[in-house]
């Protein structure tokens, strides 16, 4: 299966049935009154989140879509039959957008949650809803009115309470393999996670939450390089980062300047996801002595600037994992009865959290148009890119949930 976290799509609700122009005509009724019936309205179009989805790629190939258009009314005052609505089911933690106002018609985060995104027609009147009095035999009828017609964005992005950000073979794969069920790829080569991974993390019974290992992002991937920032939205609807450091690179680098790199990326991506809670976390402290470790920690703790909590594990070995586990879910716990208590606070998350979506969402189509510019060979600010479909940049890989 391949991995595709979006999809554009037309969806048109059904017209409605037009009214009946009929009058009564029976054996020994030489002058019957109207009888036309009305029609049946059009059917609407629903986006439904399923669970046992995790991918866009049913509407990849298929894209247009259409609800069934009401009858005609009949004789008799016969009423036309409604058409039936249309259902499409769509992964859990999907967004979705009108491509023509940039409208955020809804976020379908729970399994089940069903969401109206056109409206089917009303439908026609007969002629017998005309008669009165003064007008025995009327002959006025409407017709049944057009079903909504949206062009529509589905954007898909994995829930999760906390998201890892870092370089590529930061330790990401690895820590969540270490603390959860999950198994993502491991291998000592950059880029080794292509798609964004879950794992429920327990640490009692009845007390969970859901991590999110992303792609590595490397410096320039505003720009394009690497994977570029594609999957960096998955994180605008995390509670909490984790920023995951790789002390002891293979390659020799200096994770000092990896990490400014990574949060400079994080700011010009979005600024309201630079300012939400990040932790770092130290990966590979079983690779240097005390000294090294205590003098990296040091370099890293004054070039970010950096007053939050900071965790020194080793990924491979799960040690220092248990007790950074047990402090996000405390961290998660207050979080969730704060809201509870306060529902200003819950309101200011929601707020939050659309506000990271629309800056991702703005730097993406940056991105694309400049794609779309360097592959004519020209750059025109005024050129309208908003027809193009980037299905090539799509990353086509198997998915494993």
């Amino acid at each position: 299966m391949k991995f595709v976290d979006e999809a554009s799509i037309i969806v048109e609700a059904g017209r409605g049935g037009n009214g009946c122009l009929s009058f009564r005509r029976e054996k020994f009724i030489a002058k019957g009154g109207p009888d036309g019936g009305d029609g049946g309205d059009g059917g609407s179009v629903f986006l439904e989140a399923d669970i046992n989805l995790n991918t866009m790629v049913d509407y990849r190939f298929t894209r247009r879509f259409r609800a069934q258009s009401g009858m005609s009314g009949g004789s008799k005052q016969c009423t036309g039959a409604s058409g039936d609505d249309l259902v499409l089911k769509v992964p859990v933690g999907t967004t979705v957008i009108d491509e023509d106002t940039r409208e955020v018609l809804g976020d379908l985060t729970e399994a089940g949650q069903r969401l109206l995104v056109a409206q089917g027609g009303f439908h026609g009147l007969g002629n017998t809803r005309f008669k009165s009095s003064t007008n025995r035999t009327p002959r006025q009828t409407t017709t049944g009115t057009d079903g909504e017609k949206r062009n529509l964005k589905l954007e898909m992005k994995v829930l999760a309470d906390v998201g890892l950000l870092g370089m590529p073979n930061a330790g990401k794969s690895t820590l969540i393999r270490a603390v959860s069920a999950a198994t993502p790829k491991v291998a000592n080569y950059p880029f080794t996670t292509l798609v964004p991974n879950l794992g429920v993390v327990s640490i009692q019974k009845y007390r969970s939450f859901v991590m999110a290992d992303v792609p590595g992002v490397i410096e320039g991937a505003s720009g394009g390089a690497g994977l570029g920032i594609r999957f960096l939205r998955h994180l605008t609807r995390t509670r909490l980062i984790l920023h995951v450091i790789d002390i002891a690179p293979f390659d020799l680098t200096d994770p000092v300047a990896s990490a400014v790199a990574i949060a400079n990326e994080i700011e010009y991506f979005s600024p309201t996801l630079a300012g939400r809670d990040r932790w770092l976390v130290l990966n590979k402290t079983d690779l240097l002595d005390e000294d090294a470790l205590a003098e990296v920690r040091e370099n890293l703790l004054e070039a970010l600037d950096w007053d939050g909590p900071v965790y020194e594990i080793s990924a491979i070995g799960a040690v220092g994992t248990q007790r950074m586990c047990e402090d996000i879910m405390v961290y998660l716990d207050e979080c969730r009865e704060a809201e509870a208590e306060n529902p200003e606070l819950a309101a200011q998350e929601l707020a939050q959290q659309r506000a990271m979506q629309e800056e991702a969402r703005e730097q993406i189509e940056s991105l694309r148009r400049l794609k779309r510019a360097e592959a004519r060979g020209e750059f025109d600010e005024d050129d309208d890119f908003d027809d193009w479909d980037d299905d090539d940049y799509d990353v086509e890989v198997e998915y494993v949930h």
